[in-house]
């Protein structure tokens, strides 16, 4: 069973966008990559984490833009502060 719900396929329309799932044992961590790959790639980042019930960590969707590499003058990076998961 899938841990999140299907992306749309206007996500992945084209060569260089992507749909990013990463799991992970605490917010920090997983908004920490989030982080990583705003630095570098335009990011459509996600506000939440979710924690599925009966499974282990929690979990964390966001979209990426490899045509569009970003310096690092231009980052405006999201949050670093954990969000409130959902139980």
């Amino acid at each position: 069973m899938p841990y999140l719900d299907p992306f749309l396929e206007r996500h992945v329309s084209e060569p260089g966008l992507l749909v990013v799932d990463v799991a992970a044992a605490d917010d920090a961590t997983v908004l920490a990559f989030q982080q990583l790959l705003a630095e570098r790639w335009a990011t459509a980042t996600a506000e939440q984490t979710t924690r599925d019930a009966g499974q282990p960590g929690l979990r964390l969707r966001c979209y990426l833009d490899l045509r569009q590499q970003l310096t690092a003058a231009a980052v405006v990076g999201p949050s670093m502060e954990p969000t409130t998961a959902r139980p």
